[in-house]
């Protein structure tokens, strides 16, 4: 599940992902996303993976889509994270999701980062 954090601005867009991420998380991700690049030409992003589970086979399509679509877009990706594949992905993640990629162990540090 996705859930777009409060502290979400036109150019900086937070998601907590929760339990399973399925393609159907990406068809509400992806419209945001494109309005927010329209609107402001580039954006970051933080995507606060603690709570996640698993992403579903059938989102690995629609999560590379969304790299290859946005990533070029996307200035700085945060990511949250509490376990140590999180800080894997997020070295994989640059620069095929964003410019620039880091991860994070908490929320506050990385909506600080986003920001600066």
């Amino acid at each position: 599940m996705l859930c777009t954090m409060e502290r979400s601005t036109d150019a900086v867009l937070g998601y907590k992902m929760s339990g399973d991420v399925t393609r159907a998380d990406f068809q509400t991700l992806n419209p945001a996303v494109e309005a927010a690049i329209k609107a402001n030409g580039s954006i970051s992003l933080l995507f606060d993976l603690t709570g996640l589970h698993f992403e579903k086979a059938s989102a690995w399509g629609s999560n590379l889509d969304f790299g290859k679509k946005y990533g070029d877009s996307v200035e700085k990706l945060a990511v949250v994270g509490d376990k140590g594949w999180e800080r894997h992905v997020t070295k994989l993640a640059e620069p095929y999701y964003a410019k620039e990629a880091k991860y994070f162990d908490t929320d506050d540090d990385a909506w600080a980062w986003l920001t600066s």
